[in-house]
């Protein structure tokens, strides 16, 4: 038979078992942040974009692979020949860890000499390997800026272009982990 106090003890332990019975949720790859699959019913373009820079952007890209966050951290955490750059033109700025900052390279005024600097810059990062996987990111899927560097890596012959649509903004909302990038100089 149960004294008062064994009952007292049963009835406080009993919801740690319950809640040791709960299955706890793991993040899908499928799951986003940040409006980072927002369809805003914008059509892709093989043509840069210009100024104003931010505002809404496509949800596909010709030539290159658009990633959304999970999958991104999953890629990063397994692979340490991708490579990062964020192209958002801004004095203070924290990104995805280990990422280069080139900024202005999503402009869309690409001419001869900006075309050379910006292949220069890329080989820097990347090395002479044009399928070494690289990831443009901005600060939102409202910016055209990394799109715009995915379409200029595309046509210096890089075929492993990854646009990160999302950006710093979604990167954040997941809360994941920024810090301030290394400037990439072109």
């Amino acid at each position: 038979m149960l004294n008062r106090s064994s009952f007292a003890l049963i009835l406080a332990v009993l919801p740690l078992f319950a809640l040791a019975a709960v299955p706890i949720p793991t993040p899908s790859q499928d799951q986003t942040f940040a409006y980072e699959d927002k369809d805003f019913g914008v059509s892709a373009t093989p043509a840069p974009q210009g100024p104003p820079f931010g505002k809404p952007t496509p949800t596909t890209i010709a030539g290159a692979r658009v990633i959304k966050t999970l999958e991104l951290k999953a890629l990063l955490d397994s692979n340490p020949r991708v490579v990062v750059i964020d192209v958002l033109d801004s004095k203070t700025r924290t990104t995805l860890p280990g990422a280069y900052w080139m900024p202005g390279a999503g402009d869309s005024r690409f001419y001869g000499a900006e075309k050379s600097r910006f292949a220069v810059a890329l080989e820097k990062a990347l090395g002479p390997d044009k399928t070494r996987p690289v990831v443009f990111v901005c600060i939102s899927s409202e910016c055209w800026e990394s799109y715009n560097a995915c379409l200029h890596a595309i046509e210096a012959g890089y075929t492993d272009v990854l646009w990160y649509r999302g950006g710093t903004n979604a990167w954040g909302g997941a809360n994941l982990e920024r810090k301030p990038p290394e400037r990439l100089n072109w």
